[in-house]
């Protein structure tokens, strides 16, 4: 398969996030490789959504903090960023919500790709600042001029708030050159886009919890986008989706990555972190990254908290 005739893939992960671990952005590398591995894909980039402050669970640090960690830990990353809108709205969301409104937001932008096709000098085009602000959740570090698939995701995340048209039906997305609007030669790429939930066996085996789901959103989640799971601590995910029937349903829109389950970042969870950083664990380093660590130390945070 060529490059335009794979499946190019968003991943999205939800989550507390609290803090953010060295676990967490090995899920995303694992899942790349192996989506790379399939012949079928091509990654083009990793979105974060860290969860509302309202969503209630015990020694859940301020959003603020956790957007802060989050971005800490991602910033050498070319591929991986912080989305804050869920943070930002005004109570919890829900995790088929969060992934709807990334699916809107790409076509809305796309869309306006599309609009700027007959007039480029005129009107923006995905990636043009209209100020110099930059928010704390964007990656600052790409400095190759080279249009790329993975710097049209970030020009995305540079475009909120910025454009408003018309959602076009579509299912395929056309990109333009980013220099299309300086006067050069434009050149169109189509491809096909779509957004996978990264995930833990442990959110995949919730599934299986009556009455924690709503079925409606167990089906839009599985059904209509897909997930990629990186199995935790010898999880059988076989026989985690033999007992849900959505999941069953579904089988073919999960997939599941072949890791080491012996791997030492297999074990790392955010529990663990916190319990390291309130026992002074020198482990810690094993779990977190340094300038994560260097945060929460200067913030006073999880010292004195238990859960």
């Amino acid at each position: 398969m060529t490059e335009t005739t794979k499946t190019h893939v968003i991943l999205l992960s939800c989550g507390s996030f609290n803090p953010i671990t060295k676990g967490h952005i090995h899920m995303f590398e694992k899942a790349r490789d192996h989506l790379h591995k399939t012949g079928r894909f091509i990654v083009i980039g990793g979105i974060i959504s860290p969860v509302h402050d309202s969503y209630g669970k015990p020694g859940l640090v301020s959003s603020r903090h956790r957007l802060i960690m989050c971005q800490l830990a991602v910033q050498s990353s070319d591929w991986v960023r912080v989305d804050p809108w869920e943070c930002y709205q005004d109570t919890w969301q829900t995790t088929c919500s969060v992934l709807e409104h990334h699916r809107d937001l790409m076509k809305r932008v796309t869309g306006c790709i599309l609009s700027n096709v007959n007039s480029p000098s005129t009107t923006p085009v995905i990636g043009q600042p209209q100020n110099e602000t930059r928010p704390i959740y964007q990656n600052t570090n790409i400095t190759d001029n080279k249009p790329t698939a993975i710097k049209l995701l970030g020009k995305v995340s540079e475009s909120l708030g910025k454009i408003c048209c018309v959602r076009p039906h579509i299912d395929r997305f056309t990109f333009v050159d980013e220099n299309a609007n300086l006067g050069t030669a434009m050149r169109y790429e189509e491809i096909e886009l779509r957004i996978l939930l990264l995930c833990g066996s442990d959110l995949l085996e919730s599934f299986c919890i009556p009455g924690l789901w709503k079925e409606s959103d167990m089906e839009v989640i599985v059904g209509d986008f897909g997930i990629v799971v990186v199995p935790r601590d010898n999880a059988d995910t076989e026989r985690i989706m033999n007992h849900s029937s959505v999941l069953r349903k579904y089988k073919d829109n999960i997939i599941v990555v072949k890791d080491d389950m012996n791997h030492p970042m297999s074990i790392v969870s955010s529990t663990k972190s916190r319990l390291a950083l309130q026992h002074g664990d020198g482990h810690v380093v094993d779990y977190l990254s340094q300038p994560v660590i260097d945060y929460i130390l200067q913030s006073q945070l999880y010292i004195n908290t238990s859960g």
